[in-house]
């Protein structure tokens, strides 16, 4: 395959547009009541709720910072959409927004993720369905930032210079995660720093959204706190939290009889028909643990302590942890939970927290790339509508037939179709390319956003 050397280009046709697939994620947006929770921002600029849109737009159009915002003005796109603003009309509003009127946009963010779920049955696995599990799953990340002028930069725990954002995620065993919580925070903020409130929150969200079933709590050993798990248990869900290896957790690995390892499907493991199990370096057991006895007695918790343990490829010459044989020969990995799963459902359920980081990889190479503002309010507010990006491309993604595509795919196959407008009576034609290779997917969200909606829950 090569170019033509007939090619003559020429910048002159005001009918085409380069992402005709925002018409059917922002029809889907719209039928899901957006306009109007929109309409309950306070920020003092007029047409807020446009300018809003034009933002979230742009992010799903591919806009990584202000500048990119001109993607939205082209050819026949205003034709095609009405209140498009200017970059610097953006930017100047951006820089109005409080931390009171960040809050007001995570409030219609989650609003608009229930009414999407209602919309959209598929987006939440189990809909509804009291007998469904749900995993949640908190964690948060560093995003470096340049230059002096940003508010609230510090370095992290990653030894860069950047804000730390916080998110909460939730996901079933069929549906791909979803954003229900997220917090744009000081650099040098610690990870647990106010997890207790933002999982209440994301617990709150995910009900709202249809997860009417058991809830799985997830995190590592950066959020093994008694105010998290009591936020957890408190509102009827599992925890599944990864310990620091202290005193009081190498005692109970070690207090565990050999006989209770249970080989477990793990990377190289090999299925033994005769034996009916699994030949692998990996094993699991658990043990009864009472958690955070440094506190007063009223806040020990009894749970249990699942450990995996993996044979080291070098063992070590000395274990100075005071262990012997058993950890110079063994790396262990060991979480608390109160769940009822057995041991090995539990390990594996534990395991799918690395979930989360596709959503911090799909964030880092969208719409978080950069944080565009000095001023750390703008960007709490670019974090927000991000969130209701990803959110709204879930759904889109969903409805395309497509529940496991990331936001990149999504962009490419569905928004980032080019079109030719043609205008009959009172009504524009959209003139999309032959043998498109994801048309079937298209006309799916097109249906899914123009159509009737469904039977809302009560």
């Amino acid at each position: 395959m090569k170019a033509s050397h007939t090619i003559h280009p020429v910048f002159d046709d005001c009918n085409l547009v380069s992402a005709a697939g925002l018409v059917p994620v922002l029809q889907l947006a719209e039928s899901a009541g957006f306009s109007e929770l929109l309409g309950r921002l306070t920020v003092e600029s007029p047409n807020a709720a446009a300018k809003t849109t034009s933002l979230l737009s742009g992010m799903l159009a591919g806009a990584d910072s202000i500048d990119d915002m001109d993607l939205l003005r082209h050819g026949g796109m205003p034709a095609l959409f009405t209140g498009v603003r200017a970059p610097s009309t953006l930017g100047t509003f951006l820089r109005l927004f409080t931390h009171g009127h960040v809050r007001q946009l995570d409030a219609a963010g989650t609003r608009l993720l229930g009414r999407l779920a209602d919309r959209v049955p598929g987006l939440i696995g189990g809909h509804g369905d009291p007998e469904a599990l749900a995993f949640i799953d908190v964690d948060d990340s560093v995003h470096q930032v340049h230059g002096y002028a940003k508010q609230a930069a510090g370095f992290g725990y990653t030894g860069v210079r950047g804000l730390n954002m916080q998110i909460a995620v939730t996901s079933t065993p069929v549906s791909a995660p979803v954003i229900t919580g997220a917090r744009l925070r000081k650099g040098n903020t610690a990870s647990a720093s106010g997890s207790a409130g933002m999982l209440a929150d994301a617990i709150s969200a995910s009900r709202r959204a249809g997860a009417a079933g058991q809830i799985l709590v997830r995190a590592d050993s950066a959020y093994y706190r008694r105010d998290f798990t009591a936020a957890a248990a408190r509102r009827g869900g599992w925890f599944s939290i990864t310990t620091p290896m202290n005193p009081a957790v190498t005692s109970a690995i070690a207090s565990i009889d050999e006989q209770a390892w249970t080989p477990i499907a793990y990377p190289h493991a090999v299925w033994d028909d005769d034996e009916h199990r699994w030949i692998s370096d990996a094993e699991v057991a658990e043990v009864d643990f009472t958690a955070f006895t440094s506190r007063r007695k009223a806040d020990h918790v009894d749970c249990r302590l699942v450990v995996r343990r993996v044979k080291r490829l070098q063992p070590r010459a000395a274990d100075h942890a005071g262990q012997g044989e058993l950890f110079a020969a063994y790396r262990h990995h060991a979480f608390i939970t109160n769940s009822t799963l057995s041991v090995v459902e539990a390990d594996q359920r534990h395991r799918g927290h690395a979930i989360i980081e596709q959503v911090h990889a799909e964030l880092k190479n969208g719409p978080l790339a950069h944080l565009p503002s000095g001023i750390y309010t703008a960007n709490a507010a670019w974090v927000a509508i991000a969130v209701i990006g990803f959110n709204l491309a879930r759904a889109a993604s969903v409805a395309a037939g497509m529940a496991t595509a990331r936001w990149a795919t999504l962009q490419a196959r569905i928004i980032g179709v080019p079109a030719r407008i043609a205008r009959t009576g009172r009504r524009l034609m959209l003139h999309l390319p032959t043998y498109w290779p994801w048309m079937s997917g298209w006309n799916l969200l097109w249906h899914s956003a123009t159509g009737p909606p469904g039977p809302h829950r009560v």
